[in-house]
């Protein structure tokens, strides 16, 4: 079912060519900024893969993944991505990439069981990354300082594009909060998890929710993840579980908490055993990717997504993803856009 937002007294700050241009400057200056903080090189990423290897990501685990015959393989099936977490985990190996380098790629992906609106299309656009670590590094601490560089890289993107288009105005507070998902639950017991992101991030204006695929105190998770890429169970030194998490923002322009990454330590053999056999999926240690995992060939890493058309859209104040990326949207959401003059390439 569409969703969609409508911001009070919202008009676009930049015409169609303006928004092109500032989508583009976004882009180059972020990935470079990106590949340089973290040390990635840019590797080519596919479109799509066999099925039945365990690579494509399973996200929450009720989305279907486009998928086609290959005519020239006795019609082998192969899948859309999802996103790219395992694929990349399996090229560091490949590539024999050492601890503290990694790489990132454009990770383009259909996903069509999205509830489309302000925020959600069929088509996702991000870089996903990945880095190598050593076993002293899988900690909450070196994933703060992860977390830091990621969002220094997205402060000194917001500087340039308010320098290049002076009627936009600088949104982002100098610094990243860090707040356990069981902390947040505990501070805002009566709301929902969503409810709770848009109070934790309308106070602080960017804030980094750590431990989110695992139970709560109430039993429930903050939100779905899947078993076998971020490690969401191992105590940290904080006494909590969960070595991963989210980065929101606070966007104004649509009154609500903004995800812009989604990222963790991925998990090792021990996290992967406990996460399949504690989510009922121990079925999928016979798939490709996991026997790798389980066996020992694969690197330990660190890596995530960050939103290419969502971070246009926060730093170029427009209030609907379809302002940046061109897609499909039902008939009706393309009127109602037009009449509040919300203007969908």
């Amino acid at each position: 079912m569409s969703y969609l937002i409508i911001p009070k007294d919202y008009r676009p700050l930049l015409g169609a060519y303006e928004t092109e241009q500032g989508i583009k400057v976004i882009k180059d200056f972020f990935q470079d900024n990106l590949a340089t903080g973290l040390h990635l090189r840019r590797v080519t990423g596919p479109l799509f893969v066999l099925r039945g290897l365990g690579i494509n990501d399973d996200l929450s685990g009720k989305e279907r993944p486009v998928s086609f015959g290959i005519g020239d393989m006795g019609g082998a099936q192969a899948e859309v991505v999802h996103s790219l977490a395992k694929w990349k985990r399996l090229t560091l190996a490949e590539q024999h990439v050492e601890p503290g380098y990694g790489i990132y790629t454009d990770m383009n992906a259909i996903r069509a069981d999205e509830e489309l609106g302000n925020l959600h299309s069929l088509y996702v656009d991000q870089w996903d990354w990945e880095r190598v670590i050593r076993p002293e590094d899988r900690t909450l601490a070196f994933l703060q300082r992860t977390v830091r560089c990621i969002y220094a890289a997205m402060l000194r993107t917001e500087f340039l594009v308010c320098e290049r288009f002076p009627q936009l105005r600088p949104q982002l507070p100098e610094e990243v909060t860090f707040i356990h998902a069981e902390e947040l639950r505990r501070r805002f017991p009566d709301l929902s998890p969503k409810e709770r992101e848009d109070r934790i991030a309308r106070e602080c204006g960017a804030v980094f929710i750590v431990g989110i695929g695992g139970p709560l105190g109430d039993g429930q998770p903050h939100d779905l993840r899947a078993p076998d890429y971020d490690d969401y169970s191992t105590v940290a030194e904080n006494g909590l579980p969960g070595l991963n998490g989210d980065l929101l923002v606070w966007n104004d322009v649509l009154g609500r908490a903004f995800e812009v990454s989604s990222m963790g330590i991925r998990v090792d053999r021990e996290a992967l055993l406990r996460q399949l056999r504690e989510s009922g999926k121990e079925e999928r240690l016979g798939l490709y990717f996991h026997r790798r995992l389980v066996e020992g060939s694969l690197p330990l890493s660190v890596g995530g997504g960050i939103g290419q058309s969502r971070l246009c859209m926060l730093y170029l104040r427009k209030a609907h993803i379809g302002e940046i990326q061109a897609s499909i949207w039902p008939e009706e959401m393309r009127r109602e856009c037009a009449a509040l003059g919300i203007p969908l390439i």
